[in-house]
């Protein structure tokens, strides 16, 4: 007897990017193994559907939706099938997330070598869009780490992928955006740690030119930089932010550190300032604009971190990985219109003074990021990853309510900025970039991306509200 049809049965869900600026409904189905999932993609070819996967829904803007379609919820499959203390390999299902891999491996001296600003997205997330963290010039992006993963095709068939089973196709599906298949299984290597906390060292830039310089300078001896930008400070002082440098600390240089690898010396705290955390995202919308926004700013920069005589504080790997999810619901401040991200990558050649113009360009526009993310990248091997011998700009805009086309000519002059510098895109933040834009910036790789594709997923089973405005078939 054939199953239910799913367009009679399953859920229908409105799900939402997380800049909370575009939402679509789709059918949903959350099957908790791969016999499951086989069956759900059997019964979409069989009924015309096409589908798209998402876990916890961290991509700013469209790239885990797919309007009126089918979404395949990842969350049902969560096993960690196996982790070696010895080794620090970790094999898991895809439903995985970035706070299993840690609680798992920290209490063994163990920590994943990439992470996100937030603890939750999961394996299949992390692996689709190639995330980075704040140490991507050291370390790389997440698929760097990948040993091998399984995916399962349009057929229901399912290869083991590595760089030496499937090279080009392992190199694909890393950073293919979902586009190529199901990835059910993903086997990753993490970092050996010592001691439960970091050394911070926050240091203050006057400009964006110094920030560059104080990058150059301090990448040799880092283990993490980030750079954080006002990006209200104007003439010379454009630019001006802080930056955070911080180094794992040694058994020896941190007698008691091995006892802060405990899960109960980790996380975030209960409340900032006397206010719950949960609460906080309230206090912080009557100033989510751009006068509030330019005081917070001002004080950020002026009264850093408290640091004792040397300069430096001590922080934990929680603390300091994930400052999005010390406020739970943050994104709710920008009110019902939401916000997007746009990352601008810049190759090292141009960054400077294409770092500069967008700046400027912003502040002309009226359309200032309320939160500017500074980063230096390294190359790597996957077909459409972001990564690039280079530098990283993420900008937080506020979709105005009475006129987004104000920020929509500014994102498009933004894209052309990129494009002239060589510059690549990165879709799990990108609402906005046009598909003449995307394959201008990736060229001969996405000729390449596309030729597996259309092997692979002749009927395009796979597909998202993203895919399709980047025309990804």
């Amino acid at each position: 007897m054939s199953a239910a049809p799913l367009r009679a049965t399953a859920a229908r869900r409105v799900l939402d990017g997380f800049g909370n600026s575009l939402r679509s409904t789709s059918l949903s189905a959350r099957p908790t193994n791969v016999e499951e999932l086989a069956a759900v993609l059997q019964q979409a070819r069989e009924e015309g559907l096409n589908v798209s996967f998402r876990g916890n829904g961290r991509s700013y803007g469209d790239a885990s939706l797919n309007t009126n379609q089918l979404s395949i919820d990842n969350r049902g499959m969560t096993r960690v099938l196996s982790f070696d203390p010895a080794t620090g390999i970790i094999d898991a299902e895809v439903g995985v997330t970035i706070e299993d891999l840690w609680r798992t491996g920290l209490p063994h001296g163990w920590w994943p070598y990439v992470v996100p600003g937030t603890m939750f997205p999961t394996m299949g997330g992390c692996t689709a869009m190639n995330i980075h963290g704040k140490n991507c010039f050291k370390a790389g992006p997440f698929g760097d780490h990948v040993l091998d993963l399984d995916l399962m095709l349009a057929d229901g068939s399912i290869k083991t992928l590595s760089r030496t089973q499937e090279p080009d196709l392992f190199r694909a599906v890393i950073a293919g955006l979902g586009l190529l298949g199901a990835v059910t299984r993903v086997r990753l290597q993490m970092k050996k740690v010592e001691s439960g906390r970091l050394k911070v060292r926050p240091i203050q830039t006057h400009s964006l030119e110094e920030m560059f310089d104080c990058f150059v300078e301090r990448m040799p001896q880092s283990d993490y930089l980030v750079g954080w930008i006002d990006c209200f400070a104007g003439g010379a002082s454009l630019g001006r932010g802080l930056v955070h440098q911080a180094n794992y600390l040694s058994a020896k240089e941190d007698p008691e550190g091995r006892s802060l690898l405990a899960l109960d010396a980790q996380g975030l705290p209960p409340s900032i300032m006397g206010i719950p955390r949960s609460m906080m995202w309230r206090f912080m919308k009557p100033l989510t604009n751009d006068a509030g926004m330019r005081f917070i700013n001002t004080v950020k920069y002026h009264l850093p971190e408290p640091h004792d005589h040397e300069g430096v504080f001590y922080d934990g790997h929680v603390s300091f990985a994930f400052l999005l999810d010390f406020v739970p619901g943050w994104r709710n401040a920008y009110g019902d219109s939401g916000f997007i991200q746009y990352q601008l990558f810049l190759p090292d050649a141009t960054a400077r003074r294409a770092m500069r113009e967008a700046l400027e360009l912003c502040q002309r526009r009226g359309v200032v990021s309320y939160l500017g993310v500074f980063k230096r990248h390294r190359p790597d091997e996957f077909l459409l990853s972001h990564g690039l011998d280079g530098w990283s700009l993420a900008l937080d805009f506020a979709v105005p309510a009475g006129d987004p086309q104000k920020l929509w000519r500014a994102t498009n002059d933004l894209t052309a900025l990129v494009l002239e510098a060589g510059g690549t895109f990165y879709p799990a933040k990108d609402a906005v970039v046009s598909a003449e834009a995307f394959a201008r910036a990736y060229g001969e790789r996405l000729s390449r991306f596309l030729a597996i594709k259309r092997q692979l997923d002749p009927q395009t089973l796979f597909q998202s509200d993203l895919s399709r405005r980047l025309l990804l078939y």
